[in-house]
């Protein structure tokens, strides 16, 4: 697709029917994001999300996909340790999931040494540079990465890694546009965008976020496709109200 020019639309999603309708829509790729930590069971941040939690709803997400790319998110201090644990946690991903790949976060010496050994073992790996979450307190919080030449030189670096180790693709979270057009035009594989500009290959957004149900996260990036926490909070009004009421269920909801 990259090579075709053509752009990749990326979502995540977390259960069968998300995954049904988003396939549907025609998503290419679906990420059962770490982010479900935050969005689905209300933590502060990706960190305490384990190992069993992502395989869970991954085989969920699995039968309701029959065409898009499915790819896991590897959660904390799960592939960190040693390259030989990261195979056994990413193998087992796909073993029990269906899924077709796994994404890591980060792009030094170390992670690409790991990236090259699953690669080896015939696993798929997508990167993630700029804004790695699980990396939220060494960054110093949730904040734009690159601006700095230092960092602009190690992220142009780290791209470089992660695509000789192996990588499919890379996520690009975070960064001046400017930095992610340059990686973007710098590496053969496609980059797939989230508060990184145009220019890269594709784009991703978390899905509660982009469907107005997540209202309390808001940043630049974000657009909002749809209202539904509105929506969801009128139907519910309604229901509550027509069962106080008695009105419902009517005859035409009951059996005689």
């Amino acid at each position: 697709m990259k090579q075709r020019g053509e752009r990749i639309a990326v979502l995540t999603a977390y259960d069968y029917l998300m995954a049904r309708l988003v396939e549907e829509a025609g998503v290419d790729c679906v990420l059962v994001g770490d982010s479900l930590g935050q969005v689905f069971a209300g933590e502060e941040s990706t960190l305490p999300v384990t190992l069993d939690q992502m395989i869970y709803h991954a085989r969920a997400v699995r039968r309701g996909l029959r065409r898009a790319l499915l790819i896991v998110d590897m959660p904390f201090l799960t592939y960190q340790i040693s390259a030989e644990e990261a195979v056994r946690n990413c193998g087992r991903v796909l073993q029990e999931t269906g899924a077709q790949a796994v994404k890591l976060e980060g792009g030094h010496e170390e992670a690409a040494r790991t990236i090259r050994k699953l690669v080896d073992s015939g696993i798929p790996v997508m990167g993630h540079l700029g804004l790695t979450p699980q990396s939220v307190h060494k960054l110093g919080g949730y904040r734009l990465v690159g601006k700095q030449e230092a960092e602009r030189e190690a992220l142009l670096a780290d791209a470089q890694r992660l695509v000789e180790a192996g990588c499919f693709s890379i996520v690009l979270e975070m960064l001046p546009r400017g930095l992610a057009r340059e990686i973007t035009r710098a590496v053969p594989v496609p980059t797939i965008g989230i508060g990184a500009g145009p220019e890269c290959d594709g784009q991703v957004l978390v899905l509660p976020d982009m469907l107005g149900l997540n209202e309390g996260f808001s940043p630049g990036f974000l657009k909002r496709y749809a209202d539904l926490a509105t929506g969801v909070r009128d139907a519910v009004k309604g229901y509550v109200r027509e069962v106080k009421e008695g009105t419902y269920p009517g005859p035409e909801h009951s059996y005689e």
